[in-house]
């Protein structure tokens, strides 16, 4: 490849070769042209001397700097700070960005600008935390770089990709399957009804702990119960039986597939240097929210070349409750004292106003790095926060007022979504719009593959490509219902355990041994028949759906669902949606080495709530706070601040007040031009009423004309409550 340049005279040794900045060959004529090429990184001219010696000559790296690569047409756009992310090629890098300050078109042009420098795709990784942010670095990187596939994962599929590799150094096989929550508390459930335990014992508690400990690399033989915790001497007996399980079954829960990676790098040398040198260039988004296992990975992998570079906003680590430690980005320069630290502050997405309130809000956290929101777009309305009778009255003006702005065409469905602290507080926004004719979806990625009928079809599959799986073959070995017992699956179980085989060769064995009826013993075999026909399509490539439908027609599966019934007909609907789900799947390309039944179960297993989001639906979205991260709306609405809703009862200290806040302030900067907060004075608490205290997050609003204060008139009718705003005008509105 040919650069400009001006030219100035070669010394012997190297020390100053050249200065000036390459700009496109179509801008600049008649100078000296310099063929630069690259090898593994390291940069190369091509000269001939004043003897009229001809080569190649290694350009120092002090030199390489003052040279820029990178085309000019990959930077334009881009202001000072973004610029200087993108350009800052070796050593460890922190990016400190603020919401809406665009930190994922600074991700996608600093690997742009590395390909561009030489490094080659396959010595760059970039991990993330949902498929949707690492799909759209996906897309965005491909309209930069053309042809130049990097991997840009999530952790959790970059590590089970690993762990498929190099399945020798771990305890299971590369056919694994991936244990949802759900899957794994039942395991734990089965271990506690099959082993001398308390009664009485909190299975999600346990799971909790275990969990918690897998993330901050404690195994089982590490874990140490704290003193007089019932609790830990509980999960001190079940963690090394749920752990013997899971590898009986040839699985891992999400954590183990973490956890396996960091254990592989600690505690195998070749396989560290080895993956060292491969990942020459790590990127990691959203640092704040990783865990101490992640953490480690990120660490060992960067230890040789040490060009890590990652990007996050402390402001914004929201996952404190699944392991997340805000310390990792907080303690990045103590871990690299000579990191380049570089602030994106301008945001590009909300008002003044927005930003004004979310500033307020977030400045009361101690543990955090100071920054300032700089809003780049004009003055825009207040924000309003409006105080309502109970959850009914609030869901309903809310799906008012939507549905007058979008008859107004003020606004389309799309523009609007709903945020709220959990689930359970949708109900009512849900029967509100539906009254008022309000199209809208609802965010559970998750949910959708939750469902009985879904996960029935998936275990099926899982069986098919992980034969040991115990959790799948117990749920599907008599569903639909084929007449083998509890019993009958008892002694499957035992005989298993006993003679070391998976549930599949034990079904088999018990029937050889005419121990069981001849009725059961039939009904096993055609179950066992189905699984080996569906495994022969596999075999073959099968397409997936494909393979959901054999399930489908051997099995008889939606025979057991009367169409004219309501509850059936959506469960056959669900059935259709996974179907179309596995089309889809099925017109993707696979990528060469890989299994389509283990790409599509990997993406089953490592689904996230945002994964359900439609962007181009013409719908007013419902989600949970969690869920919005990432995400922008035009008018946003935040309910329930309340205490014990937002902040949530289970908050205990000072540390957890803070992600409370964190949350919040996430909800507030994903609203683009308004931002209308609520709470109510009494809410329905499992069937009885409430009265309830409004957030303290509602008294660190700005105390100016840029928030306003509504109340709704029909609270006034039945109760006397305490204004928490005594010292400001309220403005009174009729619903």
């Amino acid at each position: 490849m040919f650069f400009n340049a001006k030219y100035t005279k070669f010394p012997r040794n190297n020390t100053k070769l050249f200065f000036a900045t390459f700009r496109d060959l179509s801008r600049v004529s008649r100078v000296s042209r310099l063929k630069i090429c690259s090898v593994n990184g390291y940069h190369f001219f091509y000269r001939k001397d004043e003897e009229g010696e001809k080569g190649f000559v290694e350009i120092p790296f002090n030199i390489m700097t003052e040279l820029s690569l990178v085309s000019e047409n990959l930077l334009v756009g881009l202001n000072a700070s973004q610029r200087e992310a993108v350009l800052f090629k070796d050593g460890p890098l922190l990016v400190l960005a603020g919401p809406g300050s665009g930190k994922t078109r600074v991700v996608t042009h600093r690997i742009a600008a590395l390909l561009q420098q030489g490094v080659f795709a396959s010595q760059i990784v970039a991990l993330t935390f949902t498929n949707k942010a690492a799909d759209e670095m996906n897309v965005r990187l491909q309209t930069l770089a053309p042809d130049k596939f990097v991997w840009i994962s999530t952790f959790h599929k970059f590590c089970a990709k690993l762990i498929r590799k190099y399945a020798d150094f771990t305890p299971i096989g590369q056919n694994f399957t991936i244990y949802d929550s759900d899957e794994s508390e039942s395991l734990i459930k089965n271990i506690v009804s099959t082993n001398t335990l308390p009664a009485g014992i909190n299975v999600q508690k346990i799971a909790a702990t275990i969990s918690r400990a897998k993330n901050s690399l404690v195994t089982y033989e590490d874990y140490v119960p704290r003193p007089n915790s019932q609790l830990g001497l509980i999960v001190s007996e079940i963690y090394p039986l749920y752990q013997k399980e899971l590898v009986r079954a040839n699985a891992t829960d999400f954590d183990d597939l973490l956890l396996y990676v960091a254990r592989l790098l600690l505690g195998n040398r070749s396989i560290c240097e080895a993956l060292a040198n491969r990942f020459r260039y790590i990127l990691i988004d959203e640092y704040q929210d990783t865990n101490v296992v992640q953490y480690i990975i990120a660490k060992t992998l960067s230890y040789k070349n040490r060009n890590l570079a990652v990007t996050g906003d402390p402001d914004q680590s929201i996952y404190g409750w699944r392991g997340a430690d805000i310390k990792n980005i907080l303690d990045f320069e103590n871990d690299f004292p000579d990191a380049k630290v570089i602030r994106l502050e301008i945001n590009y997405r909300s008002t003044p106003q927005v930003l004004e309130v979310a500033d307020s809000v977030i400045v009361n956290n101690i543990y955090r790095k100071p920054k300032i929101l700089l809003p780049n777009n004009p003055n825009g309305n207040p924000i309003r926060t409006s105080k309502c009778y109970d959850q009914n009255d609030e869901a309903e003006s809310i799906a008012i007022e939507i549905a007058n702005e979008i008859k107004a065409e003020k606004w389309k469905p799309s523009d609007y979504a709903i945020f709220y602290r959990t689930n359970a507080l949708s109900r009512s926004l849900e029967h509100a719009l539906r009254r008022n004719s309000v199209p809208f979806q609802l965010i559970r990625g998750v949910e959708f593959f939750k469902r009985k009928e879904v996960k029935d079809i998936i275990a099926y599959l899982r069986l098919v490509y992980n034969p040991a799986d115990t959790v799948s073959f117990a749920r599907v070995i008599n569903e639909p219902v084929r007449g083998i017992g509890k019993t009958t699956i008892k002694k499957i179980a035992q005989l298993a355990e006993e003679q070391n085989l998976t549930m599949l060769d034990a079904s088999l064995e018990l029937c050889k041994r005419g121990t069981i009826n001849a009725k059961t013993a039939s009904a096993i075999k055609r179950f066992i028949a189905i699984i080996s026909k569906t495994s022969e399509a596999s075999a073959q490539d099968c397409p997936i759906a494909a393979l959901i439908d054999i399930i489908l027609v051997e099995t008889g599966y939606s025979n057991q669902f009367d169409a004219e019934d309501e509850e059936d007909c959506v469960r056959l609907q669900n059935i259709d949606e996974l179907l179309s789900e596995a089309h889809e799947f099925d017109q993707r390309d696979i990528g060469e080495g890989e299994s389509g039944l283990e790409k599509f179960l990997e993406q089953v297993s490592l689904v996230s709530d945002i994964d359900d989001f439609e962007r181009g639906t013409d719908k007013v979205s419902l989600m949970t706070l969690h869920a919005a991260k990432g995400l922008e709306f035009s008018v946003v609405y935040i309910i329930g601040l309340e205490e014990g809703i937002l902040p949530h009862d289970k908050t205990q200290n000072d540390m957890q007040i803070e992600e409370e806040r964190r949350l919040f302030f996430v909800g507030i900067t994903r609203a683009k031009y308004e931002l209308r907060l609520s709470h109510v004075n009494r809410r329905n608490f499992r069937g009885t009423f409430a009265t309830t205290i409004a957030s303290r997050f509602l008294l660190e609003l700005p105390k100016n004309k840029n928030v306003q204060h509504h109340e709704s008139t029909q609270e006034i009718r039945n109760t006397e409550i305490i204004d928490p705003y005594d010292n400001i005008v309220l403005i009174r509105e009729e619903i």
